[in-house]
């Protein structure tokens, strides 16, 4: 019985914490999924006026926020050709501890930018739609999945 109770301890010293960091990495996974990406793209109603007030008034609902995001990025591409920009993240960004990549392609992917200073029961957006390569934080250096993006690359296109 005692080295049961000793195992059980050992795991759960050992293994608890791992199995947390899991859980919340599959959490930030999902997230991304759930809050940057929609493909194929859907159509709101016109009571929304535009396509990123209906998305944005989505954004708020799941993660149960008052406050209008500044700016918010939207991908309409298939989940395995975004996952694949994760697959080796080389660049280490200190600011955010984990790891993050500039994607090698583009993506088509709608931009949602606030429309100056609003109470935050009435955000209204602009929508801009462009294609563009975007920098992805990165579950890990290796085999790693999007957990967010930071920002849209603005370099030259050739």
């Amino acid at each position: 019985m005692v080295p049961a109770v000793i195992q059980l301890l050992f795991l759960q010293l050992v293994l608890g914490p791992t199995l947390a960091m899991t859980i919340q990495l599959e959490a930030a996974v999902q997230n991304f999924r759930t809050l940057n990406m929609d493909y194929p793209k859907v159509n709101f109603p016109d009571d929304f006026q535009g396509y990123c007030n209906g998305f944005m008034s989505y954004v708020r609902g799941r993660k149960q926020h008052w406050y209008c995001p500044t700016i918010h990025y939207v991908i309409h591409a298939p989940w395995k050709t975004i996952w694949k920009s994760c697959k080796n993240s080389e660049s280490f960004c200190e600011n955010y501890n984990e790891y993050c990549t500039l994607t090698k392609v583009s993506f088509p992917l709608t931009i949602c930018k606030l429309y100056g200073n609003q109470p935050p029961t009435s955000c209204h957006y602009s929508s801009t739609e462009t294609n563009g390569k975007i920098y992805l934080l990165c579950s890990s250096k290796y085999e790693g999945q999007p957990i967010d993006i930071l920002g849209l690359y603005k370099g030259i296109y050739k």
